[in-house]
């Protein structure tokens, strides 16, 4: 009989050595390999300013992150309990739990921005040398992040699964399910930080990129990444911030939160089988060797390999996971359990894991279709820009909105088989499903900013043609993949968040010992599902505005110094890439902390003013509502961005075109949308959800005091 613990553990060093031989293998080349002396000092200085600006972000985000953690710890410790274990202060060993979480997501934004960061010039130097050196260095700097990332969450998981256990020894396996709720306090931590990863890296980032674009591109007519235009620094390092140290803090938390759902609905069923309990943490464990070997069996020689290959690493690894799982799933669940009064199947399981794994490829896979300029949906928001800029807004616009019918179908689809085959542990498992393949989701998702800040290298020291167009290649593809990866984040958020919907609906009535009735005819439950449903739309005006206040201060800044910069536009003057960091770094510290406010406050004011039933009408509400949402913005972003790369492809009248100004405007729009408030909702859904669930108990004891 398999160990889970064991095998699991083991798995999780695997990735975490394998993390660390990709590692060696990018910071072993030379950063200014085959360089001249005058270009070497360039690339060395820019190389430089981007890792530092980066790490420099990250060390005061954790610094107001730390602070923050420990006081909504004490809050954790002082208000949880469980009313039936009197012996037990279950808040300590939440609150430690949600430290640890806290701890294992940094620990993995940092390991992530440090190898993005080396790996931008080493990829710009070995493109040129060919297309296939370059394209190693930043695929092997994606999965640094992704072998690492998944090791340390399957491992972070084991570890607070054995520790617990320890220190609640003599609870008994009837009260398996207050550990269970005590373990979720680690996916809160990593979903804590997630969200202000998420928000605050996205305000960086899309600062800078409005900045840089506007003035520069729009008013000066200067290229992209040109080393005169002062933003240039801000924005490459927003690379890294967002879609590096916020994309991995974000799925993070979706595999931590996935997982504590899954273990909380079954340890009302496998509460007597620890194989089976720990079943889910394995799934993403399996991953990690599966990873592997998809890696190693792709390769790019030529130009033309590029975008393949990234796809090939998907569809490579969904069919190795969908062989794999299936003795695993029949060996570790037992052939026939109950729950909730029904019977169901280890068989209903495993299609249950493999309907969410089908529809996470299918979300990421139409994010493709309507984010790529190869099809014909991107064309048609290209050519809107012949009218100008309404028009191509309106049909950016029309696309995102159209762009979430069938991602919400294959959703639903899965949502309703796993129900049917397995219940409330069924959608839990199919959210893991989906998540199976993470360390390539997010080894591609990490492979993009260094791509792209290569290009950007490259741009800045002046380096021959080729090499720029070499980057380009791999940056499109990059593209491509990236909307992938927002797509099937954001599918994961949403199975993740119905998971940690179940898991919280058992809690409660495993505290209550009453099942809980929701009804649409009940007025609480209607009026919190509207309130639900306005908060997606709340956080995205107010990332949106947090954007703007952000670019606005960025613009002046530029046009300062476009001004008051003698030489700056001949290439004599030196323009300030600090003070455009510092802006960017204050902006984003300070704006994510109301939608980080917001997000966690909701869900504890409504559970104490009104009760466990309202709660779950405003989770309801707002996982429907923010699904939408951030699907519609993350496309209509994407379609925007890959329009004006349509046309400055030589479309449409090409760069510098009426045509490729107007693309410009809808792509400064759509990018708060596509790079801030759309990937940020993954948070606001799944952040809403756990934190009704480790809070369960609070609610039950405390909560509805304004209902007597």
């Amino acid at each position: 009989m398999i160990s889970t613990i064991g095998l699991t553990v083991a798995l999780s060093l695997l990735g975490l050595a394998i993390a660390v031989f990709y590692m060696k293998r990018v910071t072993d080349i030379p950063v200014d390999m085959g360089l001249e002396e005058k270009d070497s000092e360039r690339l060395k200085f820019i190389h430089s300013a981007i890792a530092d600006g980066a790490m420099a972000f990250l060390k005061q985000e954790y610094k107001f992150l730390t602070i923050f953690m420990i006081a909504f710890g004490a809050l954790i410790a002082v208000a949880i309990d469980d009313t039936h274990t009197p012996n037990y202060h279950e808040g300590i060993y939440t609150a430690l739990a949600f430290l640890f979480g806290g701890a294992i997501s940094v620990a993995s934004g940092y390991i992530g921005m440090k190898v993005a960061t080396q790996g931008n010039a080493r990829t710009t130097v070995s493109a040129k040398q060919s297309i296939s050196k370059a394209f190693d260095v930043a695929i092997n700097s994606g999965a640094v992040m992704g072998f690492a990332l998944v090791g340390l969450a399957t491992l972070g998981l084991v570890v607070i699964y054995a520790v617990m256990s320890a220190l609640m020894s003599d609870l008994g396996q009837e009260n398996n399910h207050i550990l269970m709720e005590v373990i979720a306090g680690f996916g809160l931590g990593g979903s804590t930080i997630a969200l202000f990863a998420r928000v605050g890296g996205g305000i960086f980032t899309k600062a800078a990129d409005v900045g840089a674009d506007l003035v520069g591109k729009v008013e000066q007519g200067i290229p992209e990444d040109d080393p005169r235009n002062p933003a240039v620094i801000a924005d490459n390092v927003g690379d890294n911030v967002g879609d590096v140290a916020g994309m991995g803090a974000d799925l993070f938390g979706s595999c931590a939160e996935s997982t504590c759902a899954a273990m909380v609905i079954s340890a009302v069923v496998f509460a007597a089988d620890p194989n089976a309990l720990l079943y889910p943490i394995l799934i993403s464990a399996v991953g990690i060797p599966i990873s592997l070997l998809t890696k190693l069996v792709v390769s790019v020689k030529t130009e033309d390999d590029v975008a393949p290959a990234l796809m090939k690493l998907l569809v490579i690894s969904s069919v190795l996971m969908a062989v794999v799982m299936y003795p695993l799933t029949l060996q570790l669940i037992p052939a026939s359990f109950e729950l909730g009064g029904d019977t169901f199947t280890n068989m209903g399981v495993y299609l249950c894991f493999l309907s969410g794994l089908v529809s996470g490829l299918a979300v990421g896979l139409l994010t493709g279709y309507y984010t790529s300029d190869k099809y014909s949906p991107v064309q048609e928001v290209a050519k809107s820009c012949e009218t100008g800029v309404a028009t191509n807004i309106i049909y950016g616009l029309a696309l995102g909105y159209k762009s979430t019918v069938l991602p919400y179908i294959c959703i639903a689809i899965s949502i309703f088989i796993s129900w049917e085959l397995a219940g409330m542990y069924g959608v839990a498992i199919a959210s893991l499903g989906m998540l199976g393949t993470l360390v390539i989701a997010l080894m591609i998702d990490a492979y993009g900013p260094v791509a792209d800040n290569a290009g950007g290298i490259a741009e800045m020291v002046g380096l021959e043609s080729e090499v720029r167009r070499r980057t380009d290649i791999l940056d499109s593809a990059g593209n491509t993949t990236a909307a992938i990866g927002k797509g099937f984040a954001i599918g994961a958020a949403i199975l993740t968040s119905l998971a940690l919907f179940a898991a919280f609906i058992t809690i409660s009535e495993k505290l209550m010992g009453a099942p809980i009735t929701m009804s649409l005819l009940d007025p609480m439950v209607f009026t919190s599902v509207f309130i639900g449903a306005v908060l997606p739309f709340l956080f995205t005006a107010m990332t949106m505005k947090s954007v703007g206040k952000a670019a606005f201060a960025m613009i002046e800044e530029v046009r300062l110094q476009f001004r008051n910069i003698p030489g700056i536009m001949e290439g004599t003057g030196k323009p300030d890439y600090a003070k455009c960091v510092a802006i960017s770094t204050q902006a984003a510290l300070k704006e994510m902390i109301a939608p980080g406010i917001l997000i966690m406050g909701t869900p504890l004011v409504v559970g104490y003013l009104f009760g466990v039933e309202a709660v779950a009408g405003v989770l309801a509400g707002s996982l429907v509502c923010g699904g939408v949402l951030a699907i519609s913005s993350s496309n209509s972003g994407g379609a925007w961005d890959n329009a004006k790369k349509y046309i400055e492809a030589g479309n449409l009248g090409g760069k510098g075109s009426e045509e490729h100004k107007a693309a410009v405007v809808g792509d400064t729009v759509g990018d708060p949308l596509k790079d801030t408030s759309g990937p940020s909702l993954n948070i606001l859904i799944k952040l809403s959800a756990i934190l009704s669930v480790v809070f369960a108990p609070f609610f039950v004891q405390y909560g509805g005091i304004l209902l007597g």
